[in-house]
């Protein structure tokens, strides 16, 4: 096994400095496009976005939905770019989520919401691009060149950038302090040791991901990671989904992760996982709620919202390491490329 750092290994690294850097650097801008979601005062939020964009979209429609008492929607790019069709977006904002800001079907999309009547906001980490230009406010996520194709800090800076757009948009306090601490709990995030998983994943090439409410995007984008890094095949679910027909290939040693948050599902996620431990699964859990499964160490925030994203920082470097047990590289993941240019 070389010993020499891996792109990811070294971007995962980077997270706590990519997210001050944004804080400090965009936060003009995301106080600017808070305010003009206030001012604008959305009936609901659409999300545009693939891949992790579309798992950080997912996370925020959680964060969002609990807070902010709004409806948020996932709509297909290919509606536009495809289809053609014109969807009536009045009295609406358009989050949409791009890392290279180049993907024709995003960028159609984000016009046509904004032809259509939405405020449109634009999380890119290519400040001169389609996207960007294409929205009413278009927010640098600042995240730094990313050269593994496997997203880490792109993923991490644009969840943060809309939690702290809904922080604006919602005078929350609470919220915005929060994000000035993420960049130290980051590092915090980082030093996790969840080595114990390397074992029980060991001769299995299917697994599931577990999380409730936010820490369910969390575990979305986790799985997309074990199978672009390891040729894993991960699924998340809810940890209340798996309770029904996923459960049924659950048996001796079969490995379950599950990321809680410190919010209001982790009884209920400690609950399932004790469950599937029960049933022989090799469980692991980062809450000390679950009494049968195996607790990792996480680093808590204090607060709801931001606790997931800890969770993602230090799976980031477990699976790093883990792909590099299993003899791959996971800068270089087979039939995959950087920058997807979906029509």
């Amino acid at each position: 096994m070389t010993t020499t750092k891996t792109h990811m290994r070294r971007e995962v690294e980077e997270i706590p400095d990519a997210t001050a850097r944004l804080l400090d650097k965009s936060g003009k801008v995301l106080s600017e496009a808070g305010r003009g979601i206030r001012e604008r005062d959305p009936n609901f939020i659409v999300t545009v976005a693939r891949g992790s964009s579309d798992h950080a979209a997912t996370f925020m429609k959680y964060a969002v939905e609990l807070t902010a008492g709004l409806a948020v929607a996932s709509v297909g790019p290919s509606v536009a770019s495809i289809y053609g069709a014109k969807l009536r977006l009045n009295g609406s904002a358009c989050l949409a989520i791009s890392q290279s800001g180049k993907s024709p079907d995003i960028v159609a999309m984000a016009e046509s919401a904004k032809a259509r009547g939405a405020l449109t906001i634009a999380l890119t980490n290519t400040a001169d691009s389609p996207l960007a230009r294409a929205a009413d406010y278009a927010i640098d996520i600042l995240a730094g060149p990313e050269l593994s194709v496997a997203a880490t800090k792109t993923f991490v800076n644009s969840a943060v950038a809309g939690l702290a757009l809904m922080a604006h948009a919602t005078s929350d306090e609470a919220l915005i302090a929060a994000l000035k601490q993420l960049p130290e709990r980051f590092r915090e995030a980082v030093a996790c040791d969840w080595s114990p998983l390397t074992a029980a994943l060991d001769g299995h090439n299917s697994f599931f991901i577990l999380g409730r409410g936010p820490s369910f995007a969390i575990a979305s984008e986790a799985a997309l990671k074990f199978k672009e890094t390891c040729a894993v095949h991960a699924e998340a679910y809810s940890g209340a989904e798996v309770m029904h027909g996923p459960m049924a290939l659950v048996g001796p040693t079969f490995p379950v992760l599950a990321l809680a948050a410190r919010d209001a599902s982790e009884p209920s996620l400690a609950a399932a996982v004790d469950t599937l431990a029960n049933k022989g699964a090799s469980a692991f859990i980062t809450s000390k709620l679950a009494k049968n499964a195996i607790m990792l160490p996480h680093a808590a925030t204090g607060h709801p919202l931001t606790d997931p994203l800890t969770l993602i920082v230090s799976f980031y470097a477990f699976v790093e390491a883990f792909a590099r047990h299993r003899g791959l590289d996971p800068d270089t993941p087979p039939n995959l490329r950087k920058v997807t240019e979906t029509v």
